[in-house]
């Protein structure tokens, strides 16, 4: 009761602005270990996750620093989607990822970490990927160093993206990606 009076009296946390948004720091430069970033696209880009659940724990995120999903453009949804399955082929060939879970937590009480700038999950999965260590140390276990990971997923996903037609030219893919 108390947290929803608080909210009441305007004891909101503040919005964070552009300038401050760790995703549009991230934006600004080339695709690198350190921003973490691993392709850029026309209106969108592919991200690792700083604190991942599991190793490869990418996003897809619009350029635009926006909350609402229904502000998103048609090239952005359109994007969005070419970029999520990019990146899963590009997690199976790598990662050897046997499926995936997808998602955007939009709003602080859905869980969105950084809620003013919307973004999707793609978390990939393995069987047997589960252990007791998150649930009695509240510790995450990463196998791999996240600049190794980088490493390893910037290669394929240059070789692959080649295959994607851009935006411009009618937001599809020729059809011909090998990378799963």
């Amino acid at each position: 009761m108390e947290y929803i009076e608080q909210l009441a009296k305007g004891n909101k946390k503040k919005s964070q602005s552009r300038e401050a948004c760790v995703f549009c720091k991230a934006q600004k430069g080339k695709p690198s270990p350190k921003n973490l970033v691993l392709y850029k696209g026309e209106t969108c880009f592919v991200i690792m996750n700083k604190y991942p659940y599991i190793n490869g724990h990418l996003m897809v995120i619009p350029f635009r620093h926006l909350s609402d999903y229904s502000k998103l453009t048609l090239e952005e949804h359109c994007e969005m989607g070419i970029l999520m399955d990019l990146s899963m082929r590009v997690l199976k060939k790598v990662c050897k990822a046997q499926a995936f879970n997808l998602g955007m937590n939009l709003g602080e009480v859905a869980g969105a970490g950084i809620r003013e700038h919307l973004h999707y999950h793609i978390v990939p999965r393995w069987s047997g990927d589960h252990n007791y260590i998150p649930v009695v140390a509240d510790l995450r276990v990463i196998m791999e160093h996240l600049g190794k990971t980088h490493q390893k997923l910037i290669g394929e996903f240059d070789r692959c993206a080649k295959k994607y037609q851009p935006l411009s030219s009618g937001c599809s893919c020729d059809g011909s990606c090998d990378c799963s």
